[in-house]
């Protein structure tokens, strides 16, 4: 099979075993030569399918054979997440399957030579490694070969959020190849030393790192590790992540317990929803600034794919654990900040995609923007004209929600704005309709009973 350089995926050039392809809308993934043995022992020892069933790997089925290359084809997964969009409890899951992951290979006899949190991502409610090809021979008393990227890329991260929050997690845009283990240890408190996994895991490794650098004349050597004591550190790393927890305060991690609306306004509004949205038959909805899912829930039912998305880590996380509790495979969470969505990161910048880039992918039948246009308009001072035009990137049908002037919540906003309130007098209904006009049609228009809200819908020009 000829490899087709037009076709390749952006992020599949650096492994050697392999690359990612575009076939037409289906994503499959060559197998070279120097692979075909690992990938023989794996497929016919049962491993592949074992994992399969235990959900930690995506499912493939092999579509072609040959001398020059083998072809897979993988479950195809509708969005790919990255983890500087994940909840805490997110990160800490896909911290734990990857663990699980090296666990059950070193027992099998092999090894999982790939430890980057980009080899996970979120499907059907679960987190699930994608990366096929990151699995090799056990060889005896070696030690785990992606043990540091295990640390920079999950460890660390994660240790650090307990001590400031989940805002670090933004760091792995600018450290695509994992967080320096210095850098970690620089950064964490001195009483973080007090625990022995976290201080011979990050602490005692930097210091020997920093030894290493220093002694430029020092040959690399492979220490020996038992399987027994790779084992125990695993376990080790496994129950420090399981207990982990963090605590940060956020404005809207409650929303809903303080809205400037009662309960029948409150179910007026999923009624109205329900309403628009059920004629229109979306395969695929995302809910932009979509808090904890609540709204999103009135139609999961009927859309087998919906996205969630919040500015708000604590909202995200409280969503991912409703979807893990009811098993919603069809809903998936995670951060986001439309203000400042994440842009492609990598070599020419095109390794992980923008979020506006996997947007007109993933290609949204209906967007839903619920009480969040006056935030971005007034806290963020943009324009009615920019934000429809972020949201024609890739919407086809829009539900937006517009609070008007009289609503308490926009009141408290223009106060905030003081000198500069005058600035605002564009913020009204007639103004926000001539801005979204420019890219869309207004189909349906309809004031939320109850409240000094109106709900839009329109449709893509």
């Amino acid at each position: 099979m000829t490899k087709n350089t037009n076709n390749l995926h952006q992020a599949s050039f650096r492994d050697p075993s392999g690359y990612m392809f575009h076939d037409g809308e289906q994503l499959r993934r060559h197998i070279n030569p120097i692979y075909f043995p690992q990938y023989r022992a794996l497929t016919d020892s049962g491993f592949f399918n074992a994992l399969f069933k235990k959900a930690l790997l995506i499912p493939h089925t092999e579509t072609h054979v040959s001398e020059d290359g083998i072809v897979i084809t993988p479950e195809t997964i509708p969005f790919i997440t990255n983890p500087y969009e994940w909840s805490f409890s997110m990160y800490k899951h896909a911290a734990l399957h990857t663990l699980k992951l090296q666990k059950y290979a070193l027992s099998k006899g092999f090894i999982l030579k790939d430890a980057s949190a980009y080899n996970v991502t979120f499907h059907k409610g679960k987190p699930i490694f994608i990366d096929t090809l990151s699995f090799d021979f056990y060889e005896e008393n070696t030690p785990w070969r992606a043990y540091k990227q295990f640390i920079t890329h999950f460890f660390g991260p994660l240790v650090l959020a307990k001590y400031y929050g989940t805002e670090v997690f933004k760091m792995m845009q600018t450290h695509i190849d994992g967080i320096p283990v210095s850098l970690i240890a620089s950064l964490l408190p001195g009483k973080s030393k007090l625990s022995s996994t976290v201080f011979t895991n990050i602490h005692l490794l930097a210091k020997m790192e920093r030894k290493h650098s220093e002694d430029y004349k020092a040959e690399t050597k492979i220490a020996s590790l038992s399987k027994k004591s790779q084992e125990n550190i695993l376990e080790s790393l496994f129950d420090y992540i399981k207990k982990l927890e963090v605590k940060e305060a956020s404005e809207w991690g409650d929303y809903y317990t303080k809205t400037n609306y009662d309960a029948i306004a409150f179910e007026a509004k999923k009624q109205l929803i329900r309403e628009w949205v059920l004629p229109l038959q979306p395969q695929r909805l995302i809910d932009v600034g979509g808090n904890d899912g609540t709204f999103a829930r009135t139609i999961t039912d009927t859309v087998p794919q919906v996205i969630v998305t919040d500015i708000d880590s604590n909202a995200v996380d409280h969503n991912y654990k409703q979807v893990q509790r009811n098993k919603e495979e069809n809903m998936l969470p995670f951060v986001c900040d439309v203000l400042q969505p994440a842009p492609g990161i990598g070599f020419n910048n095109t390794e992980r995609g923008s979020l506006l880039e996997r947007l007109k992918d993933f290609r949204p039948d209906v967007t839903m923007a619920l009480a969040l246009i006056h935030h971005i308009t007034l806290s963020g001072n943009v324009p009615f004209e920019k934000s429809a035009e972020f949201f024609a990137k890739f919407s086809t049908h829009l539900i937006v929600e517009f609070p008007t002037r009289e609503d308490s919540w926009v009141e408290s906003l223009l106060v905030r704005k003081r000198e500069f309130i005058n600035h605002f007098d564009f913020y009204n209904e007639s103004n926000f309709e001539a801005g979204y006009a420019r890219y869309f049609q207004l189909e349906k228009k309809e004031a939320v009973a109850g409240t000094k809200r109106i709900l839009y819908l329109f449709k893509a020009t």
